[in-house]
């Protein structure tokens, strides 16, 4: 039995055209939009409706998996000090239960996890979502910008030089260091709720 692979892009500001060029370059035949919100006021191509009609044009299907999958969660409990925590995050039911649609769609399906951010280790669709897949044994690559493939592997081998950490240690595995960086990144790009951060802080002051 072949490994399930699951791919990820981010639509960014390129034009819907480039968007679907790309996703059939790689085969992609279904999309699964992990964007907690689906709109885009700068980029109204990758709105919901914009994008489900474009691919359906395509002849790539379409599937809305930001309230299980995206980054802006609204369980108060998977959050720290405002800031969600991608740990507590990938505890809950509703995670567990958007990776299983994604897994589930994967065998039948060549699917896309799509995000905004053009660069995938800017994204939760990487730090959150593709470690998760991973963990449970299904190979994920990331689509690039310039359509390139690159895979989940080495997307966080990158990562280590991206926040300043040594591909090797004397007292550190690659492991243990791709689990710092990650640490590390998500503390710079998660999403910070303000005014949960606000009340966190005045009552710890």
């Amino acid at each position: 039995m072949s490994q399930l692979e699951v791919l990820t892009i981010g639509h960014s500001n390129q034009s819907i055209e480039r968007f679907v060029a790309l996703l059939r370059q790689h085969g992609v035949t279904a999309v699964a939009d992990v964007r907690s919100k689906p709109y885009s006021r700068f980029n109204p191509q990758f709105s919901r409706q914009a994008l489900e009609r474009a691919l359906r044009d395509a002849g790539i299907s379409y599937v809305f998996l930001g309230k299980e999958l995206g980054a802006r969660s609204e369980d108060s409990a998977c959050y720290d000090r405002g800031r969600v925590s991608y740990d507590r995050l990938s505890r809950t039911d509703l995670f567990r239960e958007g990776l299983d649609r994604v897994k589930k769609g994967a065998a039948a399906h060549r699917i896309a996890l799509m995000c905004a951010e053009k660069e995938p280790l800017e994204c939760h669709r990487t730090l959150l979502v593709s470690r998760a897949l991973d963990r449970e044994g299904i190979s994920v690559a990331h689509i690039l910008a310039d359509g390139r493939l690159e895979s989940h592997h080495d997307s966080l081998i990158r990562l280590l030089a991206v926040v300043g950490l040594p591909a090797e240690d004397l007292f550190k595995s690659q492991d243990e260091l791709i689990e710092q960086a990650c640490v590390k990144q998500e503390i710079r790009v998660a999403y910070i709720d303000e005014q949960t951060a606000k009340e966190s802080t005045e009552a710890g002051s």
